[in-house]
C-alpha cells in the first residue's frame, strides 16, 4: 500500500514538474510573439514612409521642388506645359476642413455638454450609440448624400451654388466627423470629479455655468484633442470630396465652386487617368507624402495639447 501511495505521489510530482517546465518555455516565448505582433504596425508605418519618401524623390528630379510648394496652378494634365503647384490643392482641402469645423465643434461640444451635464443615464444610453452610428456609415454614402441631397437643397438657398462645390462637401464632412468630437469631449467631460460640480453648485453657480464655467475648462485638453483629431479627419476624407466636390484645382476662397483636395487628386491619378512611370504618377506620391505631414502634424499638436492642459484629479 505505502508502495503504491509512493509511486502515486512521484508520478504526480513529475505532472507538476512537466507542467511547470512548459509553462516556463511558454513565459519565455510569449514576449517575443506579443513584440512580434506590435511590432507590425510599427514595420508597416516606417514601409509607407519610405515608399512615399523614395518616389517623392523621384517626383522632384523632375520638377522643382519650389514650383511644387509655391506654384498656384495645378494642371497635370495640360497638353502644353505640365504644372505642378500644389497650393490650390491644398487650399481646397483647408476649405472643406474649414466648414467641417464650423459644423462640427460647436454641434459636437453642445452634444457633448448635454449628454454629459443634462441627459439621463438612459437618455445618454439611447443618444451615444445613436451618435457613433454616423461613424460606421461608408463615406461614399456620405458622398452621394452631399451630392444628391445636401447640393440641390442648398442650391434653393444659394442659387449660384454649382453642382460640384466645397460648401457641401464640407457640411457632410462636418457631419461625419460630429460623433469622434461628441464622443472624446463627453468622455472627457465625464471624467471631471462630480466633486468639483457639487462644489460650484454650492456656492450657487447655475447648470449651465458650472457646464461651460468648470467642467468645460476642467476638460479642456480632451475637448480640444477631440477637436484637432477631428480635423485631421477631414484633411483626409477622400471619397466625399471625390464625388461632391468636383475636379478643379482653384487658388481661391470661392465656395460655391467646384474644386479639387488632395486626397480628390490621388484617387482621380490612381483611378487610370496616368500611365506607370509618368511625372503624373510619381505626382501623387509627392501630394501624398503632403497630405502625411498635414495629418502627421495635426496628430502631434492634439498631444502636445493634450499634454499640456491635462488636468488629473
Amino acid at each position: 500500500m505505502v508502495k503504491r501511495l509512493t509511486e502515486s505521489t512521484s508520478i504526480q510530482e513529475l505532472i507538476v514538474k512537466s507542467r511547470a517546465g512548459n509553462s516556463k518555455k511558454i513565459e519565455k516565448i510569449i514576449p517575443y510573439i506579443l513584440m512580434l505582433i506590435a511590432s507590425v504596425s510599427v514595420l508597416t508605418t516606417f514601409g509607407i514612409i519610405i515608399t512615399l519618401v523614395v518616389e517623392t524623390i523621384i517626383f522632384f528630379s523632375r520638377i522643382s521642388i519650389t514650383e511644387f510648394l509655391f506654384g498656384t496652378e495645378w494642371y497635370p494634365f495640360a497638353n502644353t506645359e505640365q504644372l505642378f503647384g500644389i497650393l490650390p490643392l491644398i487650399v481646397g482641402t483647408l476649405k472643406v476642413a474649414f466648414i467641417a469645423g464650423i459644423v462640427a465643434v460647436p454641434f459636437g461640444i453642445g452634444s457633448a455638454i448635454y449628454l454629459s451635464e443634462y441627459a439621463s443615464d438612459k437618455t445618454r444610453r439611447i443618444i451615444k450609440p445613436i451618435l457613433e452610428v454616423l461613424a460606421g456609415i461608408p463615406t461614399i454614402v456620405y458622398g452621394f448624400f452631399a451630392l444628391t441631397f445636401v447640393t440641390p437643397l442648398l442650391q434653393q438657398i444659394i442659387p449660384d451654388l454649382k453642382i460640384f462645390n466645397a460648401l457641401s462637401p464640407g457640411i457632410v464632412v462636418g457631419i461625419m466627423i460630429l460623433p469622434m468630437i461628441v464622443s472624446l469631449s463627453e468622455d472627457a467631460m465625464s471624467s471631471v470629479p462630480n466633486s468639483i460640480r457639487e462644489g460650484a453648485v454650492a456656492i450657487g453657480s447655475t447648470k449651465l455655468e458650472v457646464a461651460l464655467k468648470i467642467v468645460l475648462p476642467a476638460a479642456v485638453s480632451g475637448v480640444i484633442a477631440s477637436i484637432v483629431l477631428a480635423m485631421s479627419r477631414a484633411i483626409g476624407e477622400t471619397m466625399i470630396v471625390s464625388l461632391a466636390g468636383g475636379s478643379t484645382p482653384k487658388f481661391d476662397w470661392d465656395v460655391t465652386e467646384s474644386i479639387q483636395t488632395m486626397t480628390a487628386y490621388i484617387v482621380q491619378v490612381s483611378s487610370g487617368d496616368a500611365g506607370y512611370g509618368t511625372t503624373i504618377y510619381y505626382s501623387i506620391y509627392a501630394v501624398g507624402f503632403t497630405l502625411f505631414l498635414f495629418t502627421l502634424f495635426m496628430n502631434y499638436l492634439a498631444h502636445v495639447i493634450s499634454k499640456r492642459f491635462r488636468e488629473e484629479y
